[in-house]
């Protein structure tokens, strides 16, 4: 048998015996793609111009060793691992001389001007408002107005109150996130007395060496005295420049900005590493003369508040124009009485006005920010709470954030041979397996905390991929010696380290072969290494790289990817003398380096395994409706094995779909299948309709992707009206966690670039807990809805007594200072009480789709809207977007409102859920807020009746006869008798204390009223009737602090001389309004019933295949091994 027969057999011997795959069943879905797009583009933005000012930094233009003897340190330019640094002693000194690395916080603004803020608030300007007129009225008649003594007092007490209480809740939030945030440690790496180890960035002082590499955000100004040759790092957030800038030991420029061995503080490196000399810290950097910091800058306010000061705005506005109105109306009926009228005036707009909503709001996200925080979820932001909840798209990352990111190598290809490690063996002496290890050990860039311990048991600093291998390597080389003395007797002379672009790292060495001094090693993605070969080792020696041999590598690509492994292919060059002697020096900026002809090794697949947890919370994210795709730098196949690990996907793709239609690829319609992969080097020709097929399927995977796709697969989410969080953990995350609305960063694994960009950070590393976040964003959403329906229902039962005194007109029913010990008393204690609802049904929040659903109407809705709007933008000579001013907003708004597209828009139906909208505003004002009205009127006429004042008398007393008779008036000015229809006779105190008693009835049944109203606000999908009326314990809390108040004004007879309430009111008639809170009841049952049945609420369909149970790691079975062996 020849060579090549031998060969061949060997091919057919090695062929890959597949495992079943079980594909779990699932309900085809036809889905129709719109095609409707836009037809104007939005224009671009012109490009900023770059700020650049002096500063005090001339370091860049020393050598290494005249920097090193400016500040007294020692380094070693050609090995610098092996500088001695600063001692620990002289560290301590120059900390004492210079202080911390820290920047000097911004200028605070005073607690009392903050406090101001927020007494400067419309609501709260509008009471002291009314407060001073009440003021007014006491000095032109202190007699008749002496009431106004205490009214104006409560009015203004309240608007202060309100702003002390939203000003409290404000400062703890800032100081609760504080707390959050002091939780995450700025580390860097440092020399100090010849050893590397890791220290607060707060205690770097000026002459350390520190080492930074990829993923590190720069803890100070460094000088650079040996960086690799990929340094690079992001200068945006400095200089403005967008791409990352090359980063060496020297320097050609006299600008410090310019300058190529300087790395600025708060920058973030991108690839490579290096070693620097700290030159500035603190204040003294950089970013500390001249950018400052920018924490205080103003964040666009979120949809949810958005929505609250719009409703504030529309009930303030209500309040101000009815009261102008009825104050009107109020002159001939009051016989021209301006103080009696302006009295009426001041108790109708208070009573519009919901005063302690803004507060109310506050602590509500406030108490939602600490739950999820006790859930291992830090909001940066306030209104961040909701916005998890409000999430339509998780873009997720793959390593790291789904896996563990403990790579374990589990199959190794090399000589047309497969071998497992799940089997022990000697693996040194299989063929093509000792190359590997030794590439594996030399073409790295991981580091050991020690080497006096076995690598098993060493803390390895680097990727987790390389520390998998280099794991591997040292406990399967012949000795551990030998391991750690290989980098020693082979050392490197030139490297390329891997980055996205080349998605291969490259490595020289001094080691001796048959032809040379030096051998070239390359790992990296396999379809890029197969493309730099020509040969391949095998048993028989290095032979010609055969199509045999590509079909053979890739089956066995494609079997160790359909794993879910991660591979990576492994090559090596033996380069000849004459070309290549010892001395020879390669650089990388002229290539001259080999990268072609090398000879293929072998792959290695590497097993991340998923999270626990990860399979079950994905498929949680699903049911909610929340579509969850990949977005990752792996293989497709490796990562659509993942995906179907974890409920990720479970449908067919297209590929799939032509082999089930027996149709080729390009003939399959779009209806016949849900699930798509997309590779990277397709993303940018993908045109917009493209991308919009894309995002029409349920089941998502971008594989292969650079950091540029990220972003703008985040950016095409987002024009299609995605609410979008993006989860990630490493540099290539960072772009596309700033843009997201909701970016969320791994903290335990997570880079220093993911933490700074994301909004969110889960403190446990556990995608399980971005579950719990969305359904607590979930939980404050319907629990802030049913706050405001409850607080704002009380209104119509004080309207519309208000406005019958002056209509009809009667006696007042309810006076200014009742309605504010209604809406800041027991509706305060009450509101409150709804943060501790729990969720109706344990499932029900997570079955339900977000509250702005993406459909193909939103989406064109979305983009009619962003083209109107783009017309009013302004852009200045540096590009900065100009902000309008107050008047040029109000024009714009006035222009919006004559153009036909706005109005239609606004009254185009949509499936979007508000905050307020038409629904709980007819329950308020409409339905419920009328039966309470309705409830308090009779309350207020049989209390009248019980003291023999008929409605005609109750109507004649108040409009009084011809000159002033002070009916109901017991004092200063005593009322005139008067005798009811019936012939009973009324003196001053009979007519007083029927006046009083009735008040009180009025006050006592809204009270009693409202709390029928906390329980039938309570349910959104069944009766408010049964257990769960009772889950909340914090209800009878509120319920028992709203009756002490009431009895206490009521029944508490030094309360009822300010508030006008009579003590003697008898129990009996509390029956009337319990009557009509049975009455809210029984309204709220048929109500929901009639709602079930023609406006039913529709979950989200079931998705067939999810497994909701948690991920187990699968072991390839014996039997298949023997066959790939």
């Amino acid at each position: 048998m020849t060579i090549d027969d031998e060969k061949i057999t060997a091919i057919e011997d090695a062929k890959i015996t597949f495992a079943k795959v079980h594909k779990p069943e699932r309900t085809r879905t036809i889905q129709t793609v719109d095609s409707r797009r836009p037809s104007i583009s939005a224009p671009k933005k012109p490009e900023k111009k770059e700020n650049k000012k002096n500063v005090d930094i001339t370091e860049h233009l020393l050598s290494p060793e005249e920097c090193a003897e400016k500040y007294h340190t020692d380094i070693s330019t050609k090995k610098p691992n092996e500088s001695q640094g600063l001692t620990e002693q002289q560290a301590r000194s120059v900390l004492q001389e210079t202080g911390p690395n820290v920047l000097s916080p911004p200028k605070k603004r005073h607690p009392l001007l903050k406090y101001l803020d927020c007494v400067a608030k419309l609501f709260n300007l509008l009471l002291i408002l009314a407060g001073i007129l009440d003021y007014i009225l006491l000095a032109t008649d202190f007699r008749a107005n002496f009431a106004n003594t205490y009214l104006g007092a409560i009015l203004i007490g309240v608007s202060l109150l309100n702003a002390f209480i939203e000003f409290y809740q404000e400062q703890k939030s800032q100081a609760l996130l504080q707390s959050f945030l002091n939780m995450i440690p700025s580390k860097c790496m440092v020399v100090r007395d010849g050893k590397v180890q890791q220290i607060d960035a707060i205690n770097l002082v000026i002459g350390d060496i520190v080492f930074i590499r990829m993923g590190d955000k720069v803890p100070a100004d460094i000088y650079i005295f040996h960086a690799s040759s990929e340094l690079k790092v992001d200068n945006s957030s400095l200089t403005g420049e967008s791409d990352p800038q090359e980063r060496k030991a020297f320097n050609t420029q006299k600008s410090v900005f310019e300058a190529e061995n300087i790395l600025f503080n708060g920058t973030l490196c991108v690839s490579g590493e290096g070693y620097g000399i700290v030159v500035r810290t603190g204040d003294g950097t950089v970013l500390g003369q001249i950018a400052g910091l920018t924490a205080g800058e103003d964040k666009e306010a979120s949809p949810i508040s958005q929505e609250i000061a719009n409703f504030v705005k529309i009930i303030a506005s209500i309040a101000l124009i009815t009261a102008g109105i009825f104050f009107g109306i109020g002159f001939p009926v009051n016989h021209n009485n301006v103080s009696l009228t302006l009295n009426f005036a001041i108790s109708v707009f208070v009573a519009w006005v919901p005063e302690g909503l803004p507060a109310t709001v506050t602590i509500l996200l406030t108490i939602a920010a600490k739950r999820m925080a006790a859930r291992n979820v830090l909001v940066k932001d306030l209104q961040g709470v909701e916005t998890l909840g409000a999430i339509t798209l998780l873009a997720t990352d793959k390593t790291g954030t789904l896996t563990r990111n403990q790579m374990t190598v589990t199959f190794i290809w090399s000589c047309l041979k497969m071998h497992t490690t799940l089997e022990k063996q000697n693996f040194s002496e299989l063929p093509g397996v000792q190359e590997v290890m030794e590439i594996s050990t030399l073409n790295t860039r991981v580091k050991f905390d020690r080497v006096d311990i076995p690598v098993g048991q060493r803390q390895i600093l680097g990727d987790a991929t390389e520390t998998g291998l280099v794991r591997f390597a040292g406990e399967n080389l012949t000795t551990t010696k030998l391991f750690d003395e290989m980098p020693g007797l082979y050392p490197k002379v030139f490297e390329i380290p891997f980055n996205s672009d080349n998605k291969y790292a490259m490595t020289i060495h001094q080691k001796q072969h048959a032809h040379g001094p030096l051998t070239l090693y390359v790992k990296g993605a396999p379809e890029r290494v197969l493309k730099l070969c020509d040969t391949i080792l095998t048993s028989e020696g290095t032979v010609p790289l055969t199509e045999q041999h590509q079909t053979l590598f890739q089956e066995t690509y494609s079997f160790m990817a359909g794993q879910g492994h991660r591979v990576l292919a492994f090559a090596q060059l033996l380069l000849p003398e004459a070309d290549y002697p010892r001395d020879y020096t390669f650089d990388q900026a002229s290539k001259n380096y080999p990268m072609s002809g090398l000879t293929f090794v072998g792959l290695v697949s590497l097993e991340d395994p998923p999270k626990h947890g990860v399979r079950e919370a994905i498929g949680q994210c699903r049911t909610a409706g929340i579509k969850v795709m990949m977005v990752t730098g792996d293989h497709p196949l490796t990562a659509e094995a993942i995906g179907r690990k974890i409920n990720l996907m479970l449908g067919e793709t297209k590929a799939m779909a032509a082999k089930r239609l027996n149709v080729p690829e390009a003939s399959v319609p779009e209806n016949e299948y849900n699930s798509i992969v997309i590779h990277g080097d397709t993303i940018d020709d993908l045109t917009d309709d493209a991308w919009d097929i894309i995002f029409s399927k349920d089941e998502i995977i971008f594989a292969r992707t650079s950091p540029k796709h990220k972003l703008d697969i985040v950016k095409r989410a987002q024009s299609m009206h995605h609410i979008v969080g993006v989860t990630g953990d490493g540099v290539n995350d960072a772009p596309a966690l700033k843009r997201a609305d909701l970016g969320i960063a791994m903290n335990i694994s997570g880079s220093d670039v993911s933490k700074d960009a994301a909004a969110m950070i889960l403190l446990d590393d556990n995608f399980a807990s971005i579950v719990h976040g969305i359904e607590e964003g979930r939980l404050i959403f319907v629990n802030l809805k049913k706050s405001i329906m409850y607080t704002i229902t009380h209104s119509m039962p004080e309207v519309i007594p208000n406005l019958l005194y002056i209509i009809v007109p009667l006696p007042l029913p309810l006076s200014a200072i009742l309605i504010l010990v209604i809406d800041l008393g027991f509706e305060l204690f009450a509101a409150l009480t709804f943060a501790w609802d729990k969720p109706e049904s344990k499932e029900g929040l997570m079955k339900m789709q977000p509250r702005k659903p993406v459909n193909p109407e939103s989406i064109d809705r979305h983009r009619r809207r962003l083209l109107r709007r783009e017309r009013y933008a302004r852009y200045d000579d540096d590009g900065e977007e100009i902000k309008p001013g107050m008047l040029r907003r109000w024009a714009i708004q006035c222009h919006e409102f004559t153009t036909a597209a706005y109005w239609k828009e606004l009254m185009e139906p949509t499936q979007d859920e508000v905050l307020v909208d038409l629904p709980l505003l007819s329950w308020s004002y409409l339905e419920i807020g009328m039966i309470e009205a309705v409830g308090v009127m009779v309350s207020y006429f049989v209390v009248l009746w019980y003291h023999g004042i008929t409605p005609y008398d109750a109507v004649a007393m108040q409009r009084g006869a011809t000159a002033p008779t002070y009916y109901f008036s017991n004092g200063p000015i005593y009322a005139a008798t008067y005798v009811t229809s019936t012939g009973r006779l009324l003196n001053a105190e009979a007519q007083h204390v029927a006046l009083g008693q009735a008040q009180s009835i009025v006050y006592w049944s809204i009270m009693v009223m409202q709390m029928f109203n906390m329980f039938a606000c309570k349910t959104r999908f069944s009766l408010p009737l049964g257990r769960y009326m009772f889950s909340n314990k914090v209800t009878f809390l509120g319920i028992a602090g709203g009756v002490g108040l009431a009895t206490l004004i009521v029944y508490c007879p030094p309360f009822n001389i300010p508030f006008g309430t009579d003590y003697r009111l008898l129990p009996l008639w509390w029956l009337i309004p319990i009557g009509f809170g049975f009455l809210i009841i029984a309204y709220a049952c048929v109500r929901m019933k009639i709602l079930q049945k023609f406006k039913p609420i529709l979950f989200n369909p079931e998705i067939q295949g999810l497994r909701m149970y948690p991920t187990i790691r699968t072991m390839v079975s014996h039997s298949t091994l023997h066959q790939v062996v």
